[in-house]
């Protein structure tokens, strides 16, 4: 997924009411739009630097957008409306050894009336449900975990592709690492036990787990590298 415009690095400020960056942009101070609604966990100090995409469209009040944050050296993607760009993207390009060669790639599909997961893809006849889950958050050297705050979003997700594989379903969870430099991702089950519970349900249940790191610049964001997941 290569960005629309080049971005403009600035400085972190700070992230308010959840949509509001403030960021310096040389002398100058802007409010970019902060397209991660979630709690960001360790990616908020003051000083950070970013990198933001503008835009020109007249309808927008805000004319950027924020893109990437480098934290502790690396830099993380985290426009949460990107992650399924990004896996489409990888889908199509075969970039996802387990998922590759589908016939058919449709995302946003409803399984039921309540759940709809973001792809299902299609390969000798055979129907697979894939739901992505965007990862921020690191707090060692080479480990991604997800989630970053309590997710009874994410809970329902997995309960639902329980359902999904009972029902002759195959289903995958893609973690999305938009991390530089992790090698490892698992559960954060000291920040959502439930979800935990849940990850260990599900996988028993055939689930499928994947966890895919990206290659991430100021030019473009892709799929990149297969992490190993740790269960503790």
């Amino acid at each position: 997924m290569e960005f629309t415009k080049s971005l403009i690095k600035g400085k972190l400020i700070k992230r308010y009411k959840r949509f509001f960056t403030d960021v310096k942009l040389g002398k100058e101070i802007v409010t970019a739009h902060c397209p991660n609604t979630g709690s960001m966990k360790g990616l908020l100090d003051e000083g950070n630097e970013v990198y933001l995409l503008p835009n020109n469209d007249p309808k927008r009040k805000l004319k950027y957008g924020l893109e990437i944050i480098k934290s502790r050296k690396n830099l993380v993607g985290v426009n949460t409306h990107m992650a399924n760009r990004i896996v489409e993207h990888g889908l199509k390009n075969n970039l996802i050894n387990e998922l590759k060669n589908n016939d058919t790639i449709k995302p946003e599909v409803f399984f039921n009336k309540e759940t709809r997961f973001d792809f299902l893809v299609e390969k000798n006849m055979k129907k697979t449900f894939v739901e992505v889950k965007n990862v921020t958050l690191f707090r060692t050297k080479e480990t991604a975990e997800f989630p970053d705050a309590v997710t009874s979003r994410g809970t329902k997700h997995l309960i639902t592709l329980i359902d999904a594989t009972n029902k002759g379903y195959k289903t995958y969870l893609l973690f999305l690492v938009q991390i530089q430099n992790m090698n490892n991702f698992k559960i954060a089950k000291d920040i959502d036990e439930e979800y935990y519970k849940n990850y260990l349900r599900a996988k028993k249940a055939g689930v499928n787990f994947l966890a895919y790191r990206c290659d991430i610049s100021s030019k473009k964001i892709f799929i990149d590298k297969k992490l190993k997941i740790i269960d503790d």
